[in-house]
C-alpha cells in the first residue's frame, strides 16, 4: 500500500486583493503557517500564475516552483475548472458562463470554445514544465438541461451528446498524453460527467483514452445521494485526484435534491467545512489507502456558514487526523510460522 500525500489546499476560494491572499508567495506562506504542505493552483488567476508563460518558458515554470518550494510547499496540481467548463457550453448557459472567459471572446461561443481548448493545451505543457503528472478540470456540459427526462429525450440524443463531447476533448487529451499528464475530470453536478454512469459513457466515447481519469470529491455525491464509498470500490483505478470537501443533505417536506431554487444556506443539500458535514472521511481515507491511492488530499473549502480562514485552519488539522500511515507488515506477523512447503503439505494432507 501507498501513503496519501497532504494536507494540501486549493487556492481558488482564498485568493483576493488583500494580503496575504493577493500573490503566490504570500498566500503560500499563509498556507504553510496553517500546516499545509501543498497547493493546487487555479490557472485562470493571474495573481498566482501566467499560464501561457508557464507553458512556453521552463525558466518561468522553475521560478514558479521555486517560489512555492521556498515557502516549504509543493505544487500538487494545476486546475482549469473554469476553462474546462467552456469547452462545452449549451446555448442556454452562454450568458452565465461568459464571465469565465476574457472579454474579447464573450458573446462569441465558437471563439470562446477555441480559447478554452487552447487554455487546456497550454495547461498540458505547463504541467509538464512543472513536473506534474495529473491535472484538474471540468468536462463542460451539452446535455445538462436534459438531465431530468421531461419532455422525453429523443432517441440517440445522449449518444450524440457524448460523441460531440468526446470530439471536443480528444485533441486536448492527446495534448495531455504528449505531455505525459493525466486529465482528472471532477465528477460534478452541472457537468456532463456528474456520476459513474456518465463517466463511463464519456470514457467509451473517447475510445477508452488512457488519459481520461477522475477527481474524486465526495461532497458532490452527498448532494446527489450517491454511494460515495462504493464509488471508490468501483472506480478506484481512475481516481488520480482527491478534493477533501464536506457536505450535508437534510431533506424536508418542502424540498429535496433539487433545492427549490433556494440559496445555499437554505438548500437541503449544502456544502460544509471539513468535519462539519456528513461525509465519512475516515472510511474514504481507508478505502483510498486500501486501493493504493498515492496522490494528494487537497482541501477545497466551500461553506455557506463558516469563515474561510477558520475552515482552512481546521481543514489542515482534520486532514492530518484522517491521513493513514499505511502498514508495511501484517498485524498477525508475530504468529507466523514462516514459509515451509513441507509443513503446508502436512496441513493440507497431501504428503
Amino acid at each position: 500500500m501507498k501513503n496519501i500525500k497532504g494536507p494540501a489546499i486549493f487556492l481558488a476560494q482564498f485568493l483576493g486583493d488583500e494580503p496575504p491572499f493577493n500573490n503566490l508567495k504570500s498566500i503560500c506562506k499563509w498556507a504553510k503557517s496553517l500546516g499545509f504542505v501543498g497547493v493546487q493552483i487555479p490557472t485562470w488567476d493571474g495573481r498566482v500564475i501566467d499560464l501561457k508563460k508557464a507553458a512556453e518558458s521552463k525558466d518561468y515554470a522553475n521560478e514558479l516552483r521555486e517560489t512555492v518550494e521556498s515557502c516549504g510547499l509543493q505544487i500538487t496540481e494545476l486546475s482549469t475548472h473554469l476553462q474546462g467548463q467552456l469547452v462545452a457550453v449549451h446555448p442556454a448557459y452562454d450568458t452565465m458562463f461568459d464571465g469565465f472567459a476574457p472579454k474579447q471572446v464573450q458573446r462569441k461561443p465558437k471563439e470562446r470554445t477555441a480559447w478554452a481548448v487552447d487554455q487546456l493545451k497550454l495547461a498540458a505543457r505547463a504541467s509538464k514544465n512543472l513536473g506534474l503528472e495529473v491535472h484538474a478540470t471540468f468536462s463542460g456540459a451539452l446535455m445538462w438541461h436534459t438531465m431530468y427526462p421531461w419532455p422525453q429525450r429523443p432517441a440517440g440524443l445522449v449518444e450524440d451528446g457524448f460523441k460531440e463531447l468526446a470530439k471536443r476533448w480528444l485533441p486536448i487529451l492527446n495534448a495531455f498524453d504528449k505531455a505525459g499528464v493525466d486529465v482528472c475530470y471532477e465528477i460534478h453536478p452541472g457537468e456532463d460527467l456528474h456520476d459513474g454512469v456518465t463517466f463511463e459513457r464519456f470514457l467509451e466515447a473517447t475510445g477508452h483514452h488512457s488519459r481520461v481519469n477522475m477527481l474524486y470529491d465526495p461532497s458532490h455525491f452527498v448532494l446527489q445521494q450517491l454511494d460515495y464509498l462504493q464509488f471508490i470500490d468501483i472506480y478506484h483505478p481512475f481516481i488520480k485526484m482527491f478534493h477533501v470537501k464536506d457536505a450535508e443533505f437534510n431533506p424536508t417536506g418542502k424540498s429535496g435534491v433539487y433545492g427549490g431554487y433556494q440559496d445555499w444556506i437554505n438548500r437541503p443539500g449544502r456544502f460544509r467545512s471539513v468535519g462539519d458535514g456528513q461525509v465519512d472521511f475516515k472510511s474514504i481515507f481507508s478505502k483510498l489507502a486500501q486501493y493504493n491511492y498515492s496522490g494528494w488530499a487537497v482541501l477545497e473549502w466551500e461553506c455557506c456558514i463558516k469563515h474561510p480562514e477558520q475552515g482552512a485552519h481546521e481543514g489542515a488539522e482534520r486532514i492530518r487526523e484522517y491521513m493513514i500511515r499505511v502498514t508495511e507488515k501484517a498485524f498477525d506477523d508475530f504468529a507466523s510460522a514462516g514459509k515451509n512447503p513441507k509443513l503446508n503439505k502436512q496441513i493440507l494432507g497431501t504428503n
